[in-house]
């Protein structure tokens, strides 16, 4: 596993041992941000499921100004931030050592509040395909405010199992299959503003 392009180029990053975790490939994140490429730099980009971090770090390495990890595993919270560190990475970023729901529910109840997120990134384990669903809507529904003005939520999940084209305000734009992997790309519908 590396990363793909910018600052930090080429650089190796671990992955967590075992088969707890799934790393998003390389081809499918190269994938991932020639789509997202228009939307990173300066972004607030969240991480949720982060494993390693290799999704968020590449946003880091391609100019976003700030990316949130959470991720509640302790090998992978471990091996995520062994990454941050060998790359150097000083700021930018946090870590939260938590659930993904506890997290956005929390997000909307601290003072202040979280920069709205340009760009969000969720890829729960396969098997938890109850995540998808409870995250999704938390994110179209109560949690619409965490995100910015034309953010773009991206759900990386297997090829054969398939979202809801909507979840409360989240419409779906585009789905990207790749081998066994799905990148499902929705947007905040303006409509009822």
């Amino acid at each position: 596993m590396r990363i793909i392009a910018g600052a930090y180029r080429s650089r190796i990053l671990k992955a967590p041992p075992g088969l707890a975790t799934r790393p998003t490939s390389d081809r499918l994140r190269e994938t991932l941000f020639n789509v997202l490429a228009p939307s990173i730099e300066g972004a607030a980009f969240l991480d949720l499921y982060a494993g390693s971090g290799a999704v968020g770090l590449e946003a880091l390495s391609r100019g976003a100004a700030s990316v949130t990890f959470v991720e509640r595993e302790p090998a992978a919270l471990k091996v995520l931030r062994a990454n941050l560190a060998a790359l150097g990475v000083r700021g930018g970023f946090e870590v939260h050592a938590g659930s993904v729901t506890a997290y956005l529910r929390s997000s909307t109840k601290t003072t202040p509040r979280p920069r709205p997120h340009a760009v969000v990134f969720l890829d729960p384990p396969y098997d938890a395909a109850q995540e998808y669903e409870t995250v999704l809507g938390l994110l179209g529904a109560t949690l619409a405010p965490i995100l910015a003005s034309g953010a773009v939520v991206v759900a990386e999940h297997r090829r054969k199992q398939r979202l809801e084209d909507s979840y409360g305000r989240l419409r779906r734009t585009r789905l990207l299959e790749q081998g066994d992997a799905s990148l499902s790309f929705y947007a905040k519908d303006h409509g009822n503003t």
